[in-house]
């Protein structure tokens, strides 16, 4: 994660939360009064979020003493301690609620996500994440993939062009979108990679016929395991593919199976249950 984009992040859901001052600290805890916390694990999973607590604390307070017992990555069961937090107990306070929000959010996503690679494991299929994520909290969702083992497919809008339905329909068809795309990137910004979306085999032929030096990923867009397949001999490796649309732990290894380079999950992020944590507080 780039400090820039996190600081702001941070900074903005700090604003949001103590807004003119957290008066229930301000009444009565002494300014400049110091204590210790620890986060306290309540349930088994992937831990997610420690360098986002590490930070955050860090920006509130540049002399709190940050002490950690686990990593990103680790597992984690009931009553284990994540890390130990020194610092002015107004810092501890004040930054309780978001770094729990934080890590709790990133550790259930972690951990689904983990499972998911799990079940690939042995297979060439790659698990990547998608769009649907929360507004103003993307950086910390797809970290949290990353952490449990997935891959980041683009951030946002801006970091790739991905011909879907609609764009190939209002452009008029696939070799309009293509061919306007491809000219975009060269003029505009020739690293932009294009992936296009098919909704049938007959699109996948067609992509195959004019992609070839312009596209680099086709996605099968809520193709069966059987139609997956197909595609991907149709391919024979003249482009990436990636399969999507409707993709859970069910499914997850049929679609493997077919010997797709990918396999998009929006539920990694939007199907996530956080998990339990809490910040006990100690005196110094």
């Amino acid at each position: 994660m780039q400090n820039e984009s996190l600081y702001a992040l941070l900074e903005a859901a700090l604003r949001e939360d103590i807004g003119e001052g957290d008066h229930s600290t301000l009444s009565c805890i002494p300014e400049g009064k110091k204590g210790r916390a620890i986060l306290k694990i309540k349930q088994p999973g992937i831990l997610a979020g420690m360098e986002v607590a590490r930070y955050l604390f860090g920006m509130m307070e540049p002399g709190a003493q940050f002490t950690e017992y686990k990593k990103d990555g680790d597992g984690m069961k009931a009553g284990d301690s994540a890390f130990e937090i020194g610092a002015s107990m107004r810092t501890i306070l004040g930054g309780e609620r978001l770094v729990l929000n934080c890590m709790q959010r990133m550790s259930g996503i972690a951990t689904l996500t983990h499972t998911y690679a799990e079940k690939l494991k042995g297979y060439h299929t790659r698990l990547l994440d998608t769009r649907k994520t929360t507004p103003n909290f993307r950086l910390l969702e797809k970290e949290a993939v990353r952490i449990g083992g997935g891959i980041n497919h683009r951030m946002g809008l801006y970091d790739m062009i991905m011909l879907k339905d609609n764009h190939i329909d209002y452009c008029g068809g696939l070799e309009t979108a293509i061919n306007r795309a491809h000219a975009y990137a060269i003029t505009r910004s020739p690293q932009l990679k294009i992936e296009v979306e098919t909704r049938s085999l007959e699109e996948v032929k067609k992509v195959c016929e004019i992609g070839v030096g312009k596209v680099f990923r086709i996605m099968l867009d809520n193709f069966t395991p059987p139609a997956v397949y197909e595609a991907v001999q149709l391919v024979s490796g003249r482009f990436e593919t990636e399969a999507s649309g409707g993709i859970h732990l069910d499914t997850l290894v049929s679609f493997a199976e077919t010997g797709v380079d990918y396999v998009s999950v929006g539920g990694l992020i939007h199907q996530a249950q956080s998990l339990d944590m809490s910040l006990k507080a100690g005196l110094n």
